[in-house]
């Protein structure tokens, strides 16, 4: 079982962060690290592996500090990964991103299973999976919570707000999954020591034959015309309670439109 796991480097989501003078994510300073949500898909494809056999490869696109994000799912046990890096990316939208890390999965060789995280939690906007499987031609089963591998088969549960369902489709497969899957493992220090040993590829858009002027900031479907700063929190409203503070909470709320 081959399994290739798409994985994000983020800003840590409790740094400060801010934009640029022309809207653009301000990344100095901010320290980086594997999305959380990725890790899920991670510890799910060594979990399917562990349970008979293949090989997990992660796959990453960014700057030379997303090499952390490859790095870390080693040390949780992956086996290999590859590294997308080249200056023309930056900036690109989920299109060009699912466009990037197609050909990396065909020049890699298209897997038995595809596995991501449900979103990222930078952009947190959860399509690349669906546009990804697009791409590659493969059927994709999308934000499950349980997922068991059998033969040919993948079987899971995506639960919704109401009800939960299960789903099967044929592999290979595109499957994304959620924070309720597993718990991710802790890198141990055999894991962080052996992660110094494994094979780490990086390539470029040259090497997966895309044009550079199919991603990127320019070449984006949508752009971020103005950002403005959070302003500073302000002191709440005391309601001093006299006897009647029940109403005067309520005449708050009403007043506010709460309730």
């Amino acid at each position: 079982m081959n399994i290739v796991v798409c994985v994000k480097y983020v800003p840590d989501a409790q740094s400060d962060r801010g934009f640029n003078e022309d809207n653009t994510t301000d990344r100095e300073g901010v320290d980086g690290l594997l999305s959380e949500l990725d890790e899920y898909a991670v510890e799910q494809a060594l979990q399917i592996v562990e349970a008979g056999e293949g090989e997990v490869t992660v796959l990453t696109i960014g700057p030379a500090d997303a090499a952390e994000a490859v790095k870390k799912s080693l040390q949780m046990g992956a086996d290999k990964g590859v590294h997308i890096c080249d200056d023309a990316i930056a900036g690109s939208d989920a299109l060009a991103t699912s466009l990037v890390l197609a050909e990396a999965i065909k020049k890699i060789g298209t897997p038995d299973i595809v596995l991501t995280g449900m979103a990222s939690t930078d952009g947190t906007m959860g399509v690349v999976p669906a546009m990804l499987a697009e791409r590659l031609g493969l059927p994709q089963v999308t934000y499950a919570s349980e997922l068991t591998v059998d033969g040919g088969v993948a079987k899971m549960r995506r639960d919704g707000d109401t009800a939960s369902e299960t789903v099967e489709a044929s592999l290979p497969a595109l499957i994304s999954v959620t924070d309720q899957i597993n718990e991710p493992r802790y890198p141990s220090f055999k894991g962080i020591m052996a992660a110094k040993k494994k094979p780490v590829e990086e390539w470029s858009l040259a090497d997966l034959g895309v044009d550079a002027a199919q991603v990127g900031l320019a070449n984006a479907a949508t752009a971020v015309e103005s950002t403005t700063k959070r302003p500073p929190r302000e002191q709440g409203t005391i309601v001093t309670d006299e006897g009647d503070g029940g109403t005067k909470l309520a005449e708050f709320l009403t007043t506010n439109k709460f309730v």
